[in-house]
């Protein structure tokens, strides 16, 4: 227990810090930089999150294959899976900053179309989270490594001081007149470092053996085969966490997108929060799903899921009673104005999507990441179809009203989950009390 506690304490660290930190740097960023300089930050941050997601699929395929092989004693199969994932990650995250690198002009031209001197701060700035998307795909195979281990510490001790530091430069370096491009720089130097001593933990933890990329037929297919899946729901999960951040920007421009990403940034730890102190129950559940009955994995996802409740229930209140005052004091009168209607919209929303986690980390243990990709995507391709019709009729407004459309699909998870759980659980006792009884009969 005691450990599951520390993982959990850790899982909340790794999620916590970085909001709690911008909630003291927005400020002084907004008011150094500027409300369009801030905003280019915010979108460059938006364009790193979702790059690295996308470009890190293939974390949980890690996790659960090697918890597999943890399980089974096989240390020659679990360094093959950590180096086949180190290969895929380093392919897919090559490309994935390609294209964002090659989007970068495009995408700068429209977001400050009427200032040379932002489009260029935009440019260079978007450019530099494209090439710190490979460091950070590379970065997940460190850190899912560790956790399959059980072992959340060492990764997010590291990972919580780069971010922090970046945040203190963002703060530091406008009062010597640098701008988002300085402030980027400053972010890759620490992420660089950052996934340094990563390396060096992971390659200690794995008695020295060598991390060079591979590709290992029998690991590279097992993962590929959950991972693809995985990969997909990332994908499907950046449209709901990240993108509409991009879409805003890119519609209604960099003001807007200020004030948007500040009313999504202070909506989302109700999600982060409970995806990060609950992430344990991923690894748990894959190592103990073979060996432990029924009831015990049941309880285990009833308390689980109360937990979920609890964390989600009170999160919600307090922002729909405080949310706006916060958000003056956050980002001024001027974006807690622009912000009044979206706020609520966007907590309703991250709230309905947290209540999932639950049950899709179970999902995915259990092997079951079919139903949990597909559940994604549709709920993704629901908020997508309504932002082409909300976005441009009610501007941020609609844009978070589009947002609402994708929790009732993430939470129907609960429902194969419970036919697992329940109902083939009560199938398997009546089965055994048949056999029983008719043993009785026979007798």
């Amino acid at each position: 227990m005691r450990v599951h506690l520390s993982n959990a304490v850790y899982g909340v660290l790794d999620y916590v810090a970085y909001p709690m930190g911008m909630l003291v740097v927005a400020p002084l960023a907004l008011r150094n930089l500027g409300v369009a300089q801030f905003g280019v930050w915010m979108l460059a941050n938006a364009a790193l999150t979702a790059g690295s997601v996308i470009a890190s699929g293939f974390g949980d395929a890690n996790i659960r294959y090697v918890t597999v092989r943890r399980g089974g004693n096989d240390q020659t199969g679990l360094l093959r899976a950590v180096r086949s994932t180190m290969g895929i990650h380093i392919a897919l995250g090559a490309a994935i900053a390609l294209i964002a690198w090659i989007f970068a002009a495009p995408a700068a031209a429209r977001i400050a179309a009427t200032s040379a001197e932002l489009r260029i701060e935009c440019l260079w700035s978007l450019r530099i989270a494209s090439l710190l998307i490979l460091a950070r795909a590379i970065e997940t195979v460190c850190v899912s490594t560790q956790r399959a281990f059980e072992r959340y510490g060492a990764a997010v001790r590291v990972s919580v001081m780069a971010r922090l530091l970046a945040l203190a430069a963002a703060a530091v370096l406008p009062l010597a007149n640098q701008g988002v491009i300085g402030i980027m720089i400053a972010t890759a130097l620490f992420i660089v470092a950052s996934l340094g001593l990563q390396l060096v933990q992971l390659k200690r933890l794995l008695g020295g053996n060598s991390l060079w990329p591979s590709f290992d037929r029998e690991a590279t297919r097992a993962l590929l085969g959950f991972g693809i899946f995985s990969w997909i729901q990332a994908v499907s999960g950046i449209l709901f966490g990240q993108v509409d951040r991009l879409i805003t920007g890119v519609y209604l421009g960099a003001a807007a997108a200020a004030s948007y990403a500040l009313c999504a940034q202070m909506a989302q730890p109700i999600f982060g929060i409970a995806a990060s102190s609950l992430h344990f129950l991923f690894p748990y559940v894959s190592t103990r799903s073979a060996a432990d009955s029924i009831v015990s994995l049941r309880r285990a996802v009833v308390l689980a899921f109360a937990a979920n409740l609890a964390v989600v229930a009170a999160g919600a209140a307090i922002l729909l009673a405080l949310g706006m005052r916060l958000l003056a004091m956050w980002g001024g009168q001027a974006i807690a104005g622009a912000g009044s209607s979206v706020l609520p919209l966007l907590v309703w929303s991250t709230a309905a999507q947290a209540l999932s986690v639950t049950g899709s980390y179970t999902m995915l243990a259990l092997g079951r990441v079919r139903m949990v990709t597909l559940l994604n995507l549709a709920g993704g391709a629901a908020m997508l179809l309504a932002t082409r019709w909300l976005l441009p009729k009610y501007g941020m407004h609609g844009m978070a009203m589009a947002r609402l459309f994708y929790g009732p699909f993430a939470l129907l998870v609960y429902i194969p989950l419970a036919a697992m759980l329940f109902l083939k659980g009560h199938a398997r006792s009546r089965t055994r009390a048949a056999v029983v009884i008719c043993e009785e009969i026979s007798r």
